[in-house]
């Protein structure tokens, strides 16, 4: 496989980003290795060692993706994002997998996106840090085309932050403190914001050239209120799953489980 990947990014630049962005992410969220492990041992335990097809949804520039294929030799990943930015990264850094990784441009909002996933059904869904940017009738219809993928008795695992309600005014409070020791400590650290992340992988010319695009996707989509727990839980079971819960919690931080 050719070393370079969409344009002149190259494999290293790409898997370069990805580590620069697992830093940056760090920063943000704490014990963020702990959220995926959680998600890995949940799906090997599960649905065992063997081939299956795992949904990295809302990719970003394929974190999760590395990881499953990494850790489970025989897993294949269908990773989809419609941010043309991370899509290009992931693309790049995941053809160290060979292929056994596919990255797909798809938006979660759009009717039908499951019919181009190139698959009929998938063993298992993860996401991470990114389906906050969908409205409430939004996610419930993310979550209802997932449960309509998924074979009998698959997996969907979804971590992020569920933030604590005004019934929690402590350990609203504790958490809010918590974030920002977090960020601190991973700035002095080296990380890199949010923003110059996105001002380095700029520096590549293939990347920048994508801004326009990127902007002009996401300029009517503003960013949401974050759902509760609560809702996620009977939104996954409005959608047709059996059972649901949490597997993981620190503070307001989650690993939301669903079983179809």
């Amino acid at each position: 496989m050719t070393d370079l990947i969409n344009d002149q990014l190259t494999t290293a630049d790409a898997r370069r980003l990805l580590d620069l962005w697992d830093t940056q992410q760090s920063a943000y969220v704490a014990h963020r290795e702990n959220r995926f492990q959680v998600m890995i041992d949940m799906v090997r335990l599960h649905l065992g060692d063997g081939p299956i097809t795992v949904l990295d949804l809302a990719c970003g520039p394929g974190a999760i993706a590395d990881r499953v294929l990494t850790a489970l030799p025989q897993a294949r990943c269908v990773a989809v994002d419609h941010d043309p930015i991370l899509l290009r990264i992931a693309t790049g850094a995941l053809a160290t997998h060979g292929d056994r990784a596919v990255v797909h441009d798809l938006d979660l909002v759009a009717d039908g996106w499951t019919g181009r996933l190139g698959v009929d059904h998938v063993d298992a869904v993860l996401s991470s840090t990114a389906l906050h940017w969908l409205s409430p009738a939004q996610l419930l219809g993310v979550y209802t085309a997932t449960a309509g993928l998924l074979r009998p008795g698959g997996l969907l695992l979804n971590a992020d932050h569920l933030r604590f309600g005004p019934d929690a005014p402590t350990r609203q409070a504790v958490a809010r403190r918590h974030d920002e020791q977090t960020r601190e400590a991973g700035f002095a650290a080296g990380a890199l914001r949010y923003d110059a992340w996105h001002a380095e992988a700029a520096r590549t010319p293939a990347l920048a050239a994508l801004a326009p695009e990127r902007e002009r996707r996401f300029a009517d989509r503003p960013q949401q209120p974050l759902a509760p727990l609560e809702f996620h839980l009977a939104a996954l079971r409005t959608a047709g799953f059996a059972e649901v819960g949490p597997v993981w919690q620190y503070l307001d931080d989650y690993v939301v489980f669903a079983r179809r």
